[in-house]
């Protein structure tokens, strides 16, 4: 998947009219929980990802500890939206993520997260047997 069919599945599923709002939720959301991870999780979960994007998960300040509403809180001030909307807009943005990158890489990041970061993942579909 290249950078623009990327953008156009997350703004496919915010249902955004415009490119633009579909990168800023992209970036905001990326790099909020880039942010939380350890640096070679978010090494490992952005090496799939189109060059582009991957950027918003290294380029980030790893290792910080906040919980799941500050996390949200980061997200909804860096896209400019309210709470709810910036968990539905990284539950979509991770299902997205979650048809790119093996789902090993997935469970990592979701093993290295507290528990109270269980929604982020709700969306993601268990890998077929």
């Amino acid at each position: 998947m290249n950078y623009k069919e990327f953008i156009g599945q997350v703004q496919h599923r915010l249902e955004y009219a415009q490119f633009g709002q579909a990168v800023r939720a992209t970036r905001a959301v990326l790099t909020t929980l880039g942010e939380r991870l350890q640096e070679g999780e978010a090494t490992d979960l952005a090496s799939p990802l189109p060059m582009e994007i991957d950027r918003y998960l290294i380029d980030a300040e790893h290792g910080q500890r906040f919980d799941y509403q500050a996390f949200l809180d980061r997200i909804a001030e860096r896209e400019g939206v309210d709470r709810p909307d910036a968990n539905y807009h990284a539950q979509q943005l991770l299902a997205v993520v979650g048809e790119i990158v093996p789902a090993g890489n997935l469970e990592k990041v979701n093993n290295q997260l507290p528990e109270d970061f269980d929604p982020l993942f709700e969306l993601i579909e268990a890998p077929e047997e």
